[in-house]
């Protein structure tokens, strides 16, 4: 069962007061403000405003890691809170940590490179060699917190997300007591910005938008941010869940070349097959919504293939933050978590007229009230990872009107 929720996202910092710039329709995106944008193709992105380190991570620990670390350290402690869970009570190696990443230490590698360019090797941080590293933030909750149980991290891009949440599962059916478990991401640095164009999916220009299954879907944009959970074997009293972890599936789309259909639609069957559900007992999709037309148009088809045409609620609010990579999937998880909890679908804004190609019902224009007992969360990473997750309301077969 999932205890807690800490988030950390362009619309707002906590669960509280993230799920209600999504009901308010509050965006986070603007134009990039950490750097100057002028001279890159894409000048907009989901940035976290507002943000004091210092606030959340120790002093020491905030020269020794990058923003990435320090966004997953203040989402743990907002979770672990969230969940009122006392650790000093619990066995500290029947406590884990698993988390996602895409890129790792962006913006502190690029201020090391720079020092390395203009003053030599012997100026760059010692630091250097494990702010970058992709486990690095698993490794500094892990030491902030005292979870020396089982550790880990993910790295399949916006997928990593779903696939650390439910190696966290596999983690509490070996015999864990609590994961700490999520994903965060820090991609708005130059460097950083210069690496994921080479993708050629970003909305370009200044007035990139980010429309997914829009009739001017023309690519994404990329935030900062991401989501934290304490995940559960549900033997400790007190805790009040958001729900449960029931449903997982994963696949890999096989290379154009071989003619094989991708593998996203495998991943959601797996998942509502894992968890003992039919089609339409799910009762919101969470789409991975990339903006990209092709890649739209063919997860719009696996949801349709799966559900029938406009046969389930489908939404996609990470329109008001980018695609947070590493983070996205976790965020997308957290919200879901809130919308069983609350019994509404936040909304999709921002795609103006929706492409009638796509034969899916998308939730826009306002959140819509409706009575959820499980969701279906759907990323794809970029190189051919698929995944799907369904969590199901703490409430049973009886959630609130």
């Amino acid at each position: 069962m999932v205890t807690g929720i800490g988030v950390v996202a362009p619309n707002g910092l906590g669960a509280a007061a993230y799920w209600a710039a999504l009901l308010g329709g509050a965006s986070g995106i603007g134009r990039i403000s950490r750097f100057d944008p002028g001279g890159y193709p894409v000048r907009r992105a989901g940035e976290i405003r507002g943000f004091a380190a210092g606030d959340h991570v120790p002093g020491r620990v905030i020269v020794e890691t990058d923003r990435w670390t320090h966004f997953a350290l203040a989402g743990t402690a907002m979770a672990l809170e969230d969940a009122g869970a006392d650790l000093s009570v619990l066995p500290e190696y029947d406590l884990a940590v698993v988390t996602a990443s895409s890129s790792g230490g962006n913006e502190f590698g690029q201020r090391e490179i720079e020092r390395l360019w203009a003053e030599g090797a012997r100026r760059v941080s010692a630091y250097q060699s494990i702010a970058w590293f992709y486990a690095a933030s698993t490794g500094q909750i892990s030491i902030r917190h005292k979870l020396r149980g089982p550790c880990g991290v993910i790295a399949t891009e916006q997928a990593g997300g779903i696939d650390a949440i439910a190696s966290a599962r596999r983690s509490i059916r070996a015999g864990a007591r609590l994961v700490v478990t999520g994903g965060t991401e820090a991609p708005l640095s130059p460097y950083a910005l210069t690496t994921q164009l080479a993708t050629g999916l970003l909305s370009t220009g200044e007035d990139g938008a980010y429309q997914p299954f829009g009739r001017a879907a023309r690519g994404f944009l990329p935030g900062e941010g991401g989501a934290m959970l304490v995940v559960e074997d549900g033997t400790r009293g007190g805790a009040r869940p958001y729900g449960t972890i029931a449903g997982y599936g994963a696949s890999f789309d096989p290379h154009p070349s071989t003619g094989r259909p991708p593998g996203l639609r495998r991943a959601v069957e797996t998942a509502l097959a894992d968890a003992g559900l039919a089609p339409g007992d799910v009762g919101v999709v969470f789409a991975d919504a990339m903006g990209v037309p092709a890649a739209d148009r063919r997860e719009s088809a696996a949801i349709a293939g799966v559900f029938g045409p406009h046969g389930v609620p489908v939404t996609a609010p990470k329109t008001l933050t980018g695609r947070l990579y590493a983070g996205g999937a976790a965020l997308d998880v957290a919200t879901a978590l809130l919308a069983l909890r609350h019994q509404v679908i936040p909304h999709t804004t921002g795609v103006g007229e929706v492409d009638p190609a796509h034969p899916i019902d998308l939730v826009t224009g306002r959140p819509r009230p409706a009575r959820l007992r499980h969701a279906l969360v759907i990323a794809r990473g970029h190189g051919g990872f698929n995944a799907a997750l369904v969590v199901s309301s703490a409430l049973g077969n009886h959630p609130p009107p």
